[in-house]
């Protein structure tokens, strides 16, 4: 400093801290000292339970993890097993996701280990045993962009995040992928991990691959590790990959997509540069095949591809057909390798994909998204959280994000899925609301919603069988009849919110026989 006289700049005080015009909202966490960090040679404990122990987890706290090894996951036991031993009990578990492998959760649940749960989805017996009432106080579920909006504003707070990583070096730079083998487990994008990493108080990375440092490219920086602990296994590769983003062969889901792939043909938004995500049922993501003939055969080339990525996303992409892809999760082993190998394929936090509060979200630069759906009733309201016994047995995901971000969100379902009609009077439960929804494809009709009229026309003029919303769920009324009323109890086991943190729906505990 050359002689400056720290009196004479405005808002500095005497020993040179800035006095006004700064916002410490966003001071996320307590970094250490240059000296402190120079002390330290590197952040790997010699145990899980040391890392639990220094981390500061106390009774009552908030943990959270993040679902990019989806059914492959071995992080969550592993810590929560550890944490019982301990003794720590009535935590609050935030979870990104909750899946079919989770189902230890339920003794965690019934020895007080964990006594909140906030997440997206719930599904396997776990998502069973809450919808008959096993958890005292209601799961909390939100939006991929809802949870980080609430973590960004802090009305979710995390004291300490447990964080796998396929790859980490000593001092906590960490990413989805290996550098230079393929050692481990592969997840690709690490967009759900980033966010918890930046706001989490505490942040531990459980791996089984620790690299020389520097390990970049990197999808979190050492900035924002506090511990490591390596493992023998993070997970398993093949579990990445299950049910939800299977290839279909099915003759009525593939019919759907050919349906659906011709309403982007004739939307008015198929035009060089739109952009697109797919949803992860296999009506959605049979789309990208017949909507790739028509780019090739209208030489139409697409600016981005977002969301959760998959194969069939990359194919295009390697093609050529897909100039960019924003990838916050990675859906698939294909996605995951492409993450790494691809300079133009880049993974995103969940909060630039889709909180409500980040100004520059993507979901706002989406001209269409492909979305599947369990149930929607006759004013378009969606269901993917809860089946036709009322049973949870879904995730919200990001679907209400990117149907309220899109130019135009179209649901792709079939009429009747086994004994039951998809098109209903009232969905069970709200979870994307109709307003922000324009078009519902079923192997047996289109209907749009009367707020696109524009839109409408459109379609008929392209020669697309649209029928009203009503018209579609007479016909699978005749095929299949009305599903018989669920019963519940005044016991609810579950708060849907909207993205903005809003209730628009709660889940009350099934009846049954016991």
């Amino acid at each position: 400093m050359n002689n400056i006289n720290l009196k004479e700049i405005p808002y500095i005080d005497e020993i040179g801290t800035i006095t006004e015009n700064y916002d410490s909202s966003r001071a996320i966490k307590e970094y250490k000292t240059c000296i402190e960090r120079e002390q330290q040679e590197n952040k790997v404990v010699a145990s899980l339970r040391e890392a639990i122990i220094k981390s500061g987890l106390k009774n009552g706290m908030t943990i959270s993890f993040h679902h990019h090894f989806r059914n492959g996951d071995y992080v969550i036991n592993m810590v929560m097993d550890e944490i019982a031993k301990i003794g720590i009990k009535d935590l609050t578990l935030a979870a990104s996701s909750l899946i079919d492998i989770h189902k230890p959760l339920i003794e965690h649940i019934k020895n007080g280990v964990i006594r909140r749960i906030e997440t997206s989805g719930i599904r396997g017996e776990l998502a069973e045993e809450i919808s008959k009432g096993l958890m005292d106080i209601p799961v909390v579920f939100r939006s991929h962009g809802g949870r980080a909006y609430v973590i960004e504003t802090g009305k979710l707070k995390i004291d300490v995040a447990f964080l796998g990583a396929p790859s980490c070096d000593p001092f906590g730079n960490a990413n989805g992928y290996s550098r230079g083998n393929d050692k481990g487990v592969t997840c690709g994008s690490l967009g759900y991990a980033k966010l918890d990493a930046q706001y989490a108080n505490k942040v531990v990375i459980i791996t089984d691959n620790i690299v020389s440092f520097p390990n970049a490219p990197f999808g979190i920086p050492e900035s924002d590790v506090d511990y490591i602990v390596e493992v023998e296994a993070i997970g398993d590769p093949n579990g990445i990959m299950s049910g939800a983003t299977r290839y279909t062969q099915n003759p009525k889901e593939l019919l759907i997509a050919k349906t659906a792939a011709s309403v982007i043909e004739a939307s008015g938004y198929f035009k060089e540069g739109f952009s697109i995500q797919l949803g992860t049922g296999g009506a959605s993501l049979a789309t990208a095949r017949f909507l790739r003939e028509k780019m090739l055969q209208k030489e139409i080339y697409a600016s981005f591809a977002l969301g959760g990525i998959t194969g069939q996303i990359v194919e295009l992409f390697e093609e050529g057909l897909i100039k960019r892809i924003l990838d916050v999760q990675s859906f698939d082993l294909d996605a995951a390798k492409s993450l790494k190998n691809n300079r133009f394929h880049q993974q995103i936090s969940s909060s630039y994909y889709a909180s409500p509060g980040n100004e520059g979200s993507a979901v706002n630069q989406l001209d269409i998204v492909i979305l599947s759906a369990l149930e929607v009733d006759v004013d378009f309201n969606v269901n993917v959280l809860t089946g036709s016994d009322g049973v949870i047995r879904g995730a919200i995901g990001g679907h209400s994000d990117t149907a309220a971000g899109a130019s135009i969100s179209i649901i792709t379902c079939p009429l009747t899925r086994g004994r039951i009609a998809t098109i209903v009077d009232h969905v069970n439960t709200v979870v994307t609301p109709g307003k922000t929804v324009d078009i519902v494809v079923t192997e047996q009709g289109i209907a749009v919603n009367p707020l696109r009229e524009t839109l409408k026309q459109s379609l008929i003029r392209a020669g697309l069988p649209v029928y009203s919303i009503h018209e579609l769920k007479d016909r699978g009324e005749k095929i299949v009849g009305k599903a018989e009323p669920i019963e519940y109890t005044d016991k609810i086991v579950g708060i849907v919110t909207y993205r903005d943190g809003s209730v628009i729906d709660v889940i009350r505990q099934v009846k049954t026989d016991k």
